[in-house]
C-alpha cells in the first residue's frame, strides 16, 4: 500500500544515514554481517533484509566504500544460502548477487577455500555448483529467480525447450526475460509462440521492443492494425456512452466494420431508432428492426419507464390553446420536476444550439413545451405563461444541476424575461452532494432502476420528435418528482424515529 511504501522509505532513509556514519569495519561489510544474523528474527527477517540491502544499493550509488572488500564476504554468503546454512528468501539471494556484483570468479575463490578447509565439501567447479542450484530452482518452478541468475552469470546452456516449458506454465514474463537474454533467435521463437497462442498484443510488443519487424512483417502489421482498431473501437464506445452518436458515426468514415460496431453499441444501449437509422443509411442486413429489438430489450437491463412512475399522459405543447391549458394545470400542482433539452453542437469553440424543449412534470402528467416554435409564434404569451410557473411562490420547482439549464435558457431566449428569475427552486444535486453517477446513478440508488441515457445527445430540433425521445424527455422531469417524494417521506420518517433526517428545505433557493 501507499502507506507501507512511505513507511519503508522513511526506514530506508534512516538506514542510509547509519551507513553514511561509517559503521565498522565498513558499510558494505556491516550489511553482510547483518544478513548473516537476520535469520534469527524469523518472520521479520525478509522485511529487514530487503530494507538494509536496498539502503546499501542506494548508498553505493554515491560511495564505493568497502564494496570491493565486501564482495568476497557476499560470495561466501551466497554459497552458504545455496547450501542452506543461512536461511534467506530467494529474492534476497538475487539481491546479494546484484548489489555486490558477485561473479563466477568470486564464487570460484570461495569454493577453493572450502575445498582447502572443509573435507566434507564435494570438489566441484563454481559453474557446476551454480548450475545444480539453478536446476533445482527450475524444478520448483522459480523461473524468474533461475533466469536472473543465468543472466547475471552469463550461463547460456538451456535452450528452446526451457522457453517452451515456461510458456506452457504461463510464465510469460520469465520467458520474455530469458529470450531477451539469449538473443534474437530465441526472441523469434518467443514471438512465434505468442502468435500460435493468439497473443497478438504480446507478439506486437515484443516485435516492436526488439526490432523484429523484418522477421515478422505480416504479424507486426496485423497486430498494429488490430491495436489501432481496438483503440478506435474504444473511442467509439466512449462517444456512444456519452450519447455522442453523430460524432462516433463521423469518425467511422463509412467503414462498414466500424459502422456495424456502432450498430452493436446501439443495440447494447437499447437505442432502437439509431439501429434502424444506421442500417438504412448504410444498407446493413441482418440486424433486428426497432419493433423486434424493443421486444427483446425487455429481457435485458431494466430501465425506468413512465408507467412505473405513475405518469398517465405526456402532452406536446406547441399551440396557444395547449400552452394555456398546460399553464393552468401546472399552477394547480404543489411540486413539479423540470428539465430541458437542446441539440448538441460538436464544433469546437462554437456557440451552443438554442434550447429546443422544456419539460415540466407533475405527479401524473408531463408537459413538453416546444420553445423554438412558441417563442417564434407567441413570444409574449409564452413569456407570461412560464413566468406564472417559474416565479410562483406556491410551486416547488425541482431540477438536477439546473444552474446549467438556466444559463442555457437565458442565453437562448434573451428577449424573454421568464428565464431571468426563478422562485422556490430546489436542485436535487445539492441535496445528494455525495452521490455519484449523476441523475442516472441517483435514480438507481433511490428508485432501484436507472434511466436510459442513449438519446441524451440526439437531434432535439427535429420535428416531430420520436416516441422514444418524448419518453426520454418526460422521464428526466418525472423522475425528479419521485426522488423528491422519497426525500420528503424519508425525512418525515426519520423525524418520527428520532434519526438523522435528510435536510432539503435549506436548499430551496430563488435565482
Amino acid at each position: 500500500t501507499l502507506k507501507a511504501t512511505r513507511k519503508f522509505g522513511v526506514l530506508q532513509h534512516q538506514v542510509h544515514q547509519v551507513l553514511n556514519n561509517g559503521p565498522r569495519p565498513g558499510p558494505a561489510t556491516f550489511v553482510i554481517h547483518c544478513l548473516y544474523a537476520l535469520p534469527i528474527f524469523d518472520i521479520h527477517c525478509e522485511g529487514f533484509s530487503h530494507l538494509i540491502i536496498s539502503s546499501l544499493r542506494r548508498f553505493l550509488k554515491a560511495n564505493l566504500a568497502d564494496s570491493l572488500q565486501a564482495k568476497d564476504l557476499a560470495a561466501h554468503l551466497f554459497v552458504d544460502m545455496v547450501q542452506g546454512y543461512v536461511n534467506h528468501d530467494e529474492r534476497i539471494l538475487v539481491k546479494v548477487v546484484e548489489v555486490f556484483d558477485v561473479r563466477l570468479t568470486d564464487l570460484e575463490n570461495v569454493i577453493c577455500q572450502l575445498k582447502a578447509t572443509n573435507i566434507n565439501f564435494i570438489p566441484i567447479t563454481a559453474l557446476t555448483f551454480l548450475e545444480q542450484y539453478i536446476f533445482k530452482l527450475i524444478e520448483s518452478q522459480s523461473y524468474m529467480t533461475a533466469i536472473t541468475l543465468l543472466e547475471h552469470f552469463s550461463i547460456c546452456q538451456s535452450g528452446k525447450s526451457f522457453l517452451l516449458v515456461m510458456m506452457e506454465k504461463k510464465e510469460f514474463r520469465a520467458a520474455e526475460k530469458w529470450a531477451t537474454f539469449m538473443g534474437k533467435s530465441m526472441l523469434c521463437v518467443l514471438v512465434q509462440e505468442y502468435v500460435d497462442r493468439k497473443m497478438l498484443k504480446c507478439s506486437y510488443v515484443t516485435i516492436k521492443k526488439n526490432n523484429l519487424w523484418q522477421e515478422f512483417a505480416d504479424v507486426y502489421h496485423q497486430c498494429k492494425e488490430s491495436k489501432t482498431n481496438l483503440f478506435f473501437c474504444c473511442s467509439m464506445k466512449q462517444l456512444a456512452e456519452k450519447g455522442c452518436w453523430d460524432v462516433a458515426e463521423s469518425k467511422a468514415k463509412g467503414d462498414k466494420q466500424f459502422i456495424e460496431y456502432l450498430v452493436y453499441l446501439a443495440m447494447e444501449a437499447g437505442y432502437s431508432e439509431k439501429i434502424d437509422e444506421l442500417c438504412d443509411r448504410y444498407s446493413l442486413q441482418g440486424f433486428p428492426k426497432a419493433k423486434e429489438f424493443d421486444a427483446t430489450l425487455l429481457h435485458h437491463k431494466h430501465y425506468l419507464c413512465l408507467k412505473e412512475l405513475g405518469i398517465e399522459d405526456v402532452f406536446w405543447v406547441d399551440q396557444v390553446d395547449s400552452l394555456h391549458t398546460a399553464t393552468c394545470y401546472i399552477e394547480e400542482s404543489k411540486v413539479v420536476g423540470m428539465d430541458c433539452e437542446w441539440k448538441p453542437n460538436y464544433v469546437k469553440g462554437s456557440k451552443p444550439n438554442k434550447v429546443s424543449i422544456m419539460q415540466i412534470a407533475s405527479n401524473r402528467s408531463v408537459f413538453i413545451f416546444d420553445l423554438i416554435k412558441l417563442s417564434g409564434d407567441v413570444p409574449h404569451i409564452l413569456d407570461n405563461c412560464l413566468s406564472r410557473i417559474l416565479q410562483s411562490l406556491s410551486i416547488l420547482k425541482l431540477g438536477y444541476n439546473f444552474q446549467c439549464d438556466t444559463k442555457q435558457l437565458t442565453s437562448s431566449y434573451e428577449t424573454l424575461g421568464c428565464f431571468n428569475h426563478f422562485e422556490m427552486l430546489l436542485d436535487i444535486q445539492d441535496v445528494f452532494k455525495e452521490s455519484s453517477g449523476g441523475l442516472l446513478g441517483l435514480a438507481e440508488e433511490i428508485l432501484g432502476a436507472g434511466l436510459n441515457k442513449t438519446r441524451r445527445n440526439s437531434d432535439w430540433e427535429q420535428r416531430p420528435l420520436s416516441q422514444n425521445q418524448l419518453e426520454y424527455a418526460a422521464l428526466d422531469a418525472a423522475v425528479l418528482v419521485h426522488i423528491f417524494h422519497h426525500i420528503r417521506d424519508r425525512s418525515q420518517q426519520a423525524t418520527a424515529d428520532g434519526n438523522d433526517k435528510i435536510e432539503w428545505k435549506s436548499s430551496i433557493v430563488s435565482e
